[in-house]
């Protein structure tokens, strides 16, 4: 009975785990630069006294699906979609580099480019603007500002873009994506932006459906797996005390 039990409760927990990132996932269906999460767990064996058959499920670490998401035309001047493989570098709420998709850029009180109420960074750290009455924002991630009243355009800042290439990105509760190490990334001068543009979340609404259903399947089956042992049990202590 006590194998069958730790199996099947290491199992529904699994089940529970994997259907809070599901639902999360289609939360943010239309999140602007949203990446689905990915649940994953391996059979561990369970050491001690006696025949080595008892196991239960082990959660590995939640992976990221990058791949990108659609993307859609908004006509907006600070809209932009990055290319494959490519981030948009910004400052998280302890000061330090992190990385987004997400494209939806505003400019607040005081000049600061933001994104999703994280500063945006340049080459020399967080990026604000002068006063300007038209911006423009080119594929290499320059900002070009046309003064209020006309005039000649200038030249302000360049968003600092960083490649996915050959590194390895975690996913934080924040939402940013750092590297692994904790090192900031360098400026990919192959990474380019699309303005007026938007990416989508890459989350697809039916496969997440399909895997709440499974999971729901699963928790069950792993309910059904404790009635049992808790019947084989009971059994048991009749026969011993028989």
């Amino acid at each position: 009975m006590e194998r069958l039990i730790h199996t099947a409760v290491s199992g529904a927990d699994l089940a529970q785990t994997a259907l809070r990132i599901t639902a999360n996932n289609l939360a943010n269906i239309n999140t602007v630069g949203f990446k689905a999460d990915m649940e994953q767990a391996r059979a561990m064996q369970i050491t001690g006294e006696g025949f080595r058959t008892r196991f239960q499920a082990q959660l590995m670490p939640v992976s990221t699906d990058l791949a990108a998401g659609a993307v859609m035309e908004t006509g907006r001047d600070l809209d932009i979609a990055v290319s494959d493989n490519g981030f948009i570098a910004v400052q998280d709420t302890d000061g330090n580099e992190a990385y987004t998709r997400a494209g939806e850029l505003q400019v607040a009180a005081d000049g600061s480019l933001m994104v999703h109420g994280f500063r945006v960074q340049g080459g020399g750290g967080a990026i604000v603007l002068p006063e300007f009455g038209d911006i423009d924002i080119s594929a290499d991630g320059t900002i070009n500002l046309l003064p209020v009243g006309g005039g000649v355009i200038e030249q302000d800042e360049r968003i600092k873009l960083v490649s996915a290439n050959n590194v390895v990105l975690v996913k934080g509760d924040d939402g940013l994506f750092r590297a692994e190490d904790g090192n900031p990334l360098e400026a990919d001068p192959a990474v380019t932006v699309r303005s007026g543009a938007l990416e989508g979340s890459n989350v697809n609404a039916v496969e997440q459906m399909v895997n709440t259903m499974n999971i729901s399947r699963q928790f069950e089956l792993n309910i059904q797996m404790m009635k049992a042992a808790d019947e084989l049990a009971v059994s048991g202590n009749k026969l011993i005390s028989a």
